[in-house]
């Protein structure tokens, strides 16, 4: 139960709340050994789950049958909880386990029974599902420019306002280039480029803008 206050889902319960709410609904705690698929892409959501020991990865399979990574999921991390309703539940990606995992399956009834039980649970549910949506519209967002550079731009332009202050970013390299479509090298080399150029001053994750009008430049590129 001390773990699940560390989940999202759970995010300002007591561990002892966790325990009452599990006690009045039906779950299920499932072990599966390394490299057993735990859910497979297309495949209806039928309960929520959620990572209790081990890690899994979610991956697809390309049309040449090879097998790509999207990430790896360590507890008490939920798996495709935006996917749970719907009028298409199904899963995304493959889900496979990455060492041997046990995983919480708690019935979609018995989720929508802990929002009815317990407001936090649905507040928390509706936050997580608001982020990932808001997350994937800027990364529609960001697709629309054609480069790296532009997608920065935009990005830096967003967050710094009218005014050219320092910019500290609250995102790492890696979840930004997740953001941006682009791989984490990529970004780093294009942020160096404009550093060397003088459109940005960059040290770390303290960003000042040097030059608005150069940098405004890159959205039309």
């Amino acid at each position: 139960m001390e773990l699940l206050t560390k989940c999202p889902l759970f995010k300002g319960i007591d561990y002892e709340v966790i325990s009452q709410l599990l006690n009045q609904i039906p779950y299920q705690v499932k072990k599966y050994e390394k490299d057993h698929m735990i859910a497979q892409s297309g495949e209806e959501c039928r309960s929520l789950m959620i990572v209790l020991k081990g890690s899994v990865k979610g991956e697809m399979i390309d049309y040449s049958g090879k097998a790509i990574k999207i990430e790896d999921i360590e507890p008490p991390r939920p798996l495709a909880i935006a996917f749970l309703f719907g009028a298409n539940n199904t899963c995304p990606v493959n889900i496979v386990a990455n060492q041997s995992v046990e995983i919480l399956h708690i019935p979609k009834k018995s989720v929508v029974s802990m929002m009815q039980l317990n407001s936090t649970v649905l507040n928390n549910f509706m936050n997580i599902i608001s982020s990932k949506t808001q997350f994937l519209s800027d990364k529609i967002r960001f697709l629309s420019f054609q480069t790296i550079r532009g997608k920065i731009a935009h990005y830096l332009l967003q967050l710094a306002g009218p005014v050219d202050g320092e910019i500290i970013l609250s995102k790492s390299q890696e979840e930004l280039a997740n953001m941006f479509g682009v791989t984490r090298p990529s970004l780093g080399r294009a942020l160096r480029e404009l550093h060397n150029e003088g459109i940005i001053e960059a040290k770390g994750k303290s960003i000042k803008i040097a030059n608005r009008e150069a940098l405004i430049k890159q959205l039309k590129k």
